[in-house]
């Protein structure tokens, strides 16, 4: 028996086919080769087409199978996680109606701010546990008023997983931890935010039907099973927004326990048992995977838009492909901690939320034209992306999250040792690196929902530690000099 997870990214769709009994990956794939584009039509704005994500999906689908060798009837139940925050929207006959607004685009942020204002922060913060700012349901407000054409035709919202998910089943559904993601879930009542839904004029038949996050959420028509290379009637069991899932992957479940990732984008996420939020709206609260209605789950979620874009910016832009990134950052290591005073602000990806949703733009401070080089550039790109994470992570502390041990999987700019050092000279916390990764993490949620594993623990085997970097207590000085230094830019 084989379950088999989609990760749907910005910059590509994953696929991975998981051996149900030893957990071990049986193959994996990810289309396209290159990052997907990003379309930004006007300042701000970020755009994808679903259409790409589903011929990425279908693509990623057929090179594991055809890898694996593996049957597709022997392919038990499906796994998805996707980027969350997007909204993508269809009209009656399941048709696209325009490209998905993804979930770094800032076009937004006037539409939440206006309703957090207008609604009243203590009512919004008490029932949402954050600012609408620039999430899902404020995106959708942005089509009502500039879009009422488009509006006018509009059945169904969706987030990104739910999209992938209505493709492969014909049915359109969702989460209640995905509609916590778009502000649209009310934590007081358990239901969706009809508040907020009629603030912005919107009728409650517009959001899909939720079912469970662990449970089957349709089965694969016949159409979507030839596409995907898999066998008609195979059921979707797990979805979960990829932050959420990249917590679940790597066995984050409980209070106190903190995942990371740093692809395009740069994440802290940490677990809690409390329904608290930051009055500032900095940091997200959301919906773990793992809530139930006897122990609730928070997530609370820390994203800095700007983490591997900027590293591939420079790759592509500055050096022109000519290195790798395992040369740049063997590159970097020839600049001194703190890179000789050359400080780099890691924005520019569309607004932040842990700067209240300003959207300053990238920058380096300090350019010394006589004293730095690419060296310099390189190291205060990832010194910069590092500090930037540290500034949030203070801000989940103060809603409770504790920082201890740091868990992430081995890649994407986890791959750096000088970031991973900064990183932990900087928390004082350990970092444990894991074989797993967001596909690897929507197959074990397929094996939970589907039943076959029979509690969470039992979802984790074959997954271990492959490298642990602890902090060194003779560099935390000066790192911590050096991110005092980047604060006076801030």
């Amino acid at each position: 028996m084989y379950f088999i997870g989609f990760d749907l990214g910005s910059s590509s769709v994953k696929a991975c086919l998981l051996d149900a009994d030893s957990g071990s990956v049986v193959a994996s794939a990810f289309f396209p080769e290159t990052e997907m584009a990003i379309e930004s039509p006007q300042p701000g704005f970020a755009e994808q087409q679903p259409e790409l994500w589903w011929q990425n999906a279908c693509r990623a689908s057929r090179a594991v199978m055809q890898q694996s060798g593996v049957a597709p009837a022997d392919v038990a139940a499906i796994g998805i996680s996707y980027q969350m925050h997007g909204l993508v929207i269809v009209d009656k006959a399941m048709n696209v109606l325009r490209p998905s607004i993804i979930w770094c685009d800032s076009r937004a942020v006037p539409y939440g701010n206006r309703a957090f204002n207008d609604l009243g922060h203590e009512r919004v913060l008490k029932h949402l546990l954050n600012s609408p700012g620039n999430l899902t349901a404020a995106k959708l407000a942005w089509v009502k008023d500039n879009e009422p054409d488009v509006f006018a035709e509009v059945d169904k919202m969706m987030l990104p997983g739910d999209y992938l998910a209505a493709r492969m089943t014909g049915e359109i559904v969702t989460t209640a931890p995905g509609l916590s993601e778009g502000t649209l879930w009310d934590f007081q009542t358990g239901q969706p935010a009809q508040f907020l839904l009629d603030y912005f004029g919107f009728d409650a038949s517009v959001l899909p039907t939720v079912r469970p996050t662990f449970a089957e959420q349709g089965r694969l028509t016949a159409d979507a099973a030839e596409a995907l290379g898999l066998a008609a009637n195979t059921p979707v069991t797990y979805r979960a927004g990829d932050q959420p899932n990249n917590a679940f992957s790597l066995n984050v479940l409980e209070p106190g326990q903190i995942a990371a990732t740093a692809g395009t984008s740069g994440v802290v996420y940490g677990v809690s048992d409390r329904a608290d939020y930051d009055p500032k709206s900095r940091v997200n609260t959301f919906l773990h995977v793992s809530s139930t209605p006897e122990a609730p789950r928070y997530g609370v979620l820390l994203c800095v838009n700007g983490t591997g874009i900027l590293n591939s910016w420079l790759r592509n832009q500055i050096l022109r492909r000519s290195i790798s990134y395992d040369d740049m950052n063997q590159l970097a290591h020839e600049a001194p901690v703190g890179a000789d005073g050359l400080v780099c602000l890691p924005f520019g990806n569309g607004a932040e939320r842990v700067l209240e949703n300003a959207d300053p733009g990238a920058s380096f401070r300090g350019l010394q034209l006589n004293r730095h080089g690419l060296p310099h550039l390189i190291r205060a790109a990832q010194e910069g992306i590092v500090f930037a994470l540290y500034y949030g992570i203070q801000v989940m502390e103060s809603v409770g999250v504790g920082l201890q041990t740091i868990r992430a999987g081995e890649a994407n700019m986890m791959l750096s040792p000088l970031f991973r050092d900064t990183l932990a000279n900087l928390s004082g916390a350990a970092i444990e690196l894991y074989n797993t990764d967001g596909a690897q993490g929507a197959a074990r949620g397929a094996g939970l929902g589907l039943g076959h594993y029979k509690t969470a623990p039992e979802a984790f085997v074959g997954l271990h530690v492959t490298k642990t970097i602890d902090p060194n207590i003779r560099d935390q000085a000066r790192y911590r000099e050096a991110y005092e230094r980047w604060l006076g830019f801030l």
